[in-house]
Order: C-alpha cells, then sequence, then structure tokens
C-alpha cells in the first residue's frame, strides 16, 4: 500500500499517531436530578464524555405538563423543559473537565445550544473552553427517527441557523453530527447509511455556503455518527470508505483548502438494532465485536451500548459494563498503539473500495433526484429504507441471517433484571416545571419570546433570541410555540 494515515483521503485515518477516542455513554431518565447521578457515577468510572438522552416530549418541543407528554416524561431519556433543569442536570460537574457534551436534540437543537451557552455566563465560563457536540441533523429526522415539528425547508433552515451561531461564536463546538446511526437503525444497509447521510450533510453544507459561510470555517468542527454492525469486516471497510469519500467531496466539490476539512471524524455507537430481548448477556459479545470494528476503523468518538437496552433503559451496572468493554478494547488489546492495523488486507482493502464505488452511485441518484431535501418530500429515502429493512427481516425470519438465541440455539426465557423508573419522576418534572413558571419574572420571558417571534419573521437566524428567552427560563414548549406559529408544523404526505 502507499498509501499513508494522516494524508489524503484518509482512508487509513486522518491521524497518523494512534490513540484512544473520547469514551462517552449515552444515558438520561427521569428528572435532571436523576440522570446527574448517573452522570457523575460514570465521570468517577473514567467517562471522558457523555451523551444526553432526551425523552420524547423534550424532543419534540412539548413541556413536561403538556397533555401529550403525560406518561412519556422521563421514560427514554431526561425530561428537560428550562434552563433550571440543565443548571441541575450539570450541577457539580465542571465544563471544562469535559471532552464532549452530546445530544440527540435535532428539531430543538437551537434550544439546546442556547441552554449551555446560558449555562456558561452564568458559571462565567468561556463556552469554547468546553465541548459541545449537538447533533443538528434535524434532516434525518423525516427519514428514520420521526421527532421532526416543522416542514422539512425550515428544520433545515433552523439547523443551518445553529452551524452559522457556532461558526461565528463558539467555534470550538461541534455544530452538526450527520446521522447515518439512525438510518442505519431504521433498516439501511451500510451503503444507504453512508449515501443518505452524506446527502443530508450537502444539503447543510449548500445552505452555509449560500449564506456566504465558508466551508473552511464549518467543515472541521463536524463530526458523522455511524453504526458499528455485526458484520465485523465490512464495518471497518465502512469507516475507511467514508473517510475517503469525505475528503473527495471537500475537495472536489467545495473546494475545501485546510486539510481539516475533507479529515472526517467519526463517532459511533454499537448497534442497538443488533441487541436481543431473548438471551440479553449475549449482548455482551455483539458489542465487544462491534467496538472493535470500530476500533480498528479509527474512529475518534465511542460509545457501546448496554446489554439490557433491549429491555429498557439501561441498568447501572449494564452501563457501568459497557464502559468497561470500551476500555478493554483500548488498553488490554494493544489496537490503539498503530494505525489502520489491517491496512493491505485483501479482503478489506477490496471491500473498501467496493463500498467507496456503491456510496458514490447512490449518491448520484440522490443527486438527480434533486438532493436530500427533494428525496425527503417525495419519500424517496423513507422507500428504500423500508425495501431494505424488509429485505433484512426476511433474511432473519428465513433463518439465513443467523441471530443466536432468536432464530438459533433458542432456549426459555429466564427472569432478568430491568431498570424501573420512579413513577413519581413525572409528578416531581410537573411540579419542578410550575416552580420554575411561578419564580420567573413574567414580563422578560414575553419580552424574549416576542423577540424571538420577530426574529422569525424577518427570517433572521433565531439562536441569539433563543439564548435570551433560555437566559430568561422561558421553556422549550413556549419557545417552540412561539416559531410554530411563525413556520407551521411538519404535516405527512403520501409517499408512496
Amino acid at each position: 500500500m502507499t498509501e499513508i494515515p494522516g494524508q489524503y483521503p484518509y482512508s487509513r485515518g486522518i491521524s497518523a499517531d494512534p490513540g484512544v477516542w473520547t469514551m462517552g455513554q449515552y444515558a438520561g431518565f427521569g428528572t435532571a436530578r436523576e440522570t446527574n447521578v448517573r452522570f457523575r457515577s460514570l465521570i468517577d468510572q473514567g467517562l471522558t464524555g457523555f451523551s444526553v438522552a432526551l425523552d420524547l416530549p423534550t424532543q419534540m418541543g412539548l413541556d413536561s405538563d403538556n397533555a401529550l407528554s403525560r406518561g412519556e416524561v422521563g421514560k427514554v431519556g431526561v425530561a428537560i423543559d428550562s434552563l433550571a433543569d440543565i443548571e441541575i442536570l450539570m450541577d457539580q460537574i465542571p465544563l471544562e473537565r469535559i471532552s464532549q457534551v452530546r445530544t440527540t436534540a435535532n428539531s430543538i437543537s437551537y434550544i439546546w445550544v442556547a441552554m449551555f451557552q446560558a449555562l456558561a455566563a452564568k458559571r462565567g465560563v468561556n463556552p469554547n473552553e468546553f465541548g459541545i457536540f449537538v447533533q443538528n441533523d434535524v434532516l434525518k429526522e423525516y427519514i428514520a427517527r420521526g421527532t421532526q415539528i416543522f416542514p422539512p425547508a425550515t428544520g433545515l433552515k433552523l439547523s443551518v441557523d445553529v452551524m452559522e451561531h457556532i461558526a461565528r461564536d463558539i467555534p470550538k463546538w461541534v455544530s452538526l453530527a450527520m446521522s447515518g446511526y439512525h438510518i442505519r437503525e431504521s433498516g439501511s444497509n451500510a451503503i444507504q447509511e453512508i449515501a443518505f447521510t452524506f446527502a443530508n450533510a450537502r444539503a447543510y453544507l449548500d445552505e452555509c455556503v449560500r449564506r456566504g459561510i465558508s466551508i473552511d470555517s464549518v467543515a472541521p468542527t463536524l463530526f458523522t455518527f455511524l453504526s458499528s454492525n455485526m458484520d465485523f469486516m465490512p464495518e471497518i471497510a465502512k469507516f475507511r470508505a467514508a473517510r475517503r469519500v469525505w475528503a473527495r467531496l471537500m475537495r472536489e466539490t467545495y473546494g475545501a483548502k485546510d486539510p481539516r476539512s475533507e479529515q472526517l471524524r467519526i463517532f459511533v455507537f454499537t448497534a442497538g438494532s443488533s441487541l436481543t430481548a431473548q438471551q440479553p448477556l449475549n449482548n455482551v459479545v455483539r458489542t465487544s465485536i462491534e467496538a472493535m470494528a470500530a476500533a480498528l476503523g479509527g474512529v475518534q468518538t465511542m460509545h457501546v451500548c448496554a446489554y439490557d437496552e433491549a429491555l429498557g433503559v439501561p441498568t447501572e451496572q449494564a452501563a457501568t459494563l459497557a464502559l468497561r468493554t470500551q476500555q478493554i478494547v483500548a488498553f488490554e488489546t494493544g489496537v490503539t498503539t498503530m494505525v489502520d492495523p489491517l491496512g493491505g488486507s485483501y479482503v478489506l482493502e477490496a471491500l473498501t473500495d467496493d463500498i467507496e464505488r456503491q456510496v458514490l452511485d447512490e449518491m448520484a441518484v440522490i443527486e438527480r433526484r434533486g438532493g436530500a431535501l427533494a428525496c425527503i418530500e417525495s419519500g424517496y429515502f423513507q422507500s428504500a429504507l423500508g425495501d431494505s429493512a424488509y429485505e433484512y427481516s426476511k433474511s432473519v425470519d428465513s433463518g439465513e441471517r443467523a441471530v443466536i438465541g432468536v432464530n438459533r440455539f433458542t432456549s426459555p426465557a429466564s427472569p432478568f433484571e430491568v431498570f424501573a423508573l420512579d413513577p413519581a419522576s413525572e409528578a416531581e418534572q410537573v411540579a419542578n416545571l410550575q416552580g420554575v413558571r411561578a419564580s420567573r419574572d413574567d414580563a422578560t420571558v414575553r419580552a424574549a419570546l416576542e423577540d424571538l417571534d420577530a426574529a422569525a419573521r424577518a427570517d433572521e437566524n433565531v439562536v441569539p433570541a433563543c439564548v435570551t428567552a433560555v437566559s430568561a427560563y422561558a421553556t422549550v414548549g413556549e419557545i417552540v410555540d412561539v416559531l410554530r406559529a411563525v413556520y407551521g408544523r411538519w404535516q405527512p404526505t403520501n409517499m408512496f
């Protein structure tokens, strides 16, 4: 092989120096106080970054006391209604000690950024002294997750508002994590995972360019968020091919001059969809294999799923073991002492070339169809995912694809400890929210929300107005209600 790690097109890695990725875990449940306890425990165990799981009402821009939130508050993540919750969530956690605070915020990314900027101001900390990693990839919500709030064009506009604001004021923060993970979890194959993700990225970057934002002021901060699945060698090749495709896209399509723009940083979750509720301890083996594939693929950040996630929110024991899995791979196997240790393998190089070719072919199809936004509005992405998911399901049902404990080597189910959310959490969260509303200055909140309304109607960047509103303790639901009155709401279309 003639290609050198750390050099264009970076298929062998974005750096010539081996090293250990940022280790993070995805956690959040109940109230901000309950989640704070879990995060502090994980930090004591050696965590260097963490991902905040938000409950569905928060992700959908609903306050905890909204009638639509009933029964979902704190269930699949932590409930965040206002800056007061962020203050509790980060209590006794020094911001400057954390390399990354990540979140699934997509449809409310502008609020999440505003909350941490406001928190930094209240603590007297320069926001560039710590790392915020906001996912902010709303386009994949319409394809794969379903927490979209506004019409697709508006969602795109608000995501680019965040990118513009961060590039201008907080350049250390990650303003976009191009998310293939959820696309893969919804049934895509590896080719679609990369092609759909980069097509979405092009939509964001094209809008940045239209606004006059330099590619080299945005691209160096970006991550892509990918899955590591059980197809061991193809997954390693996928990470290598993704770096190569991205580097060429930045150089040949966008004319990037800064080499950092060409260097794709990859954040990996092991595949939640590979976990089984049957024989859940088998998931420890699955996630270990997936973590090794990510390590050999040269990723920059990793999260390992807990073995009990197919049953519910991870228990503390399972979350700790997931972190230990990363630590064992990093510090006991020796894989971090070299870059691209499988480089030169005939199988790996052939897979890398083949995946690159197929990704480029699929990206060309998307461009001919008008790009990512047009493919969302026409239903092309959703239809393709449905077809791929169906084919995968058929292969499992027929036994062609083995899933141990599910279609091979099955055994009767046995009792298993499952995390249980305190049923009093929802009532506590609602009471806390009502307390915030009773204690804040209503006139200041009204004025801030009126300024937000004016910024939206003038087609301005809404993030600065959100910072003001959040600082006054306006709630997530109040902010989204203002924007919904201006932009309208997403309505499903007949895609097929």
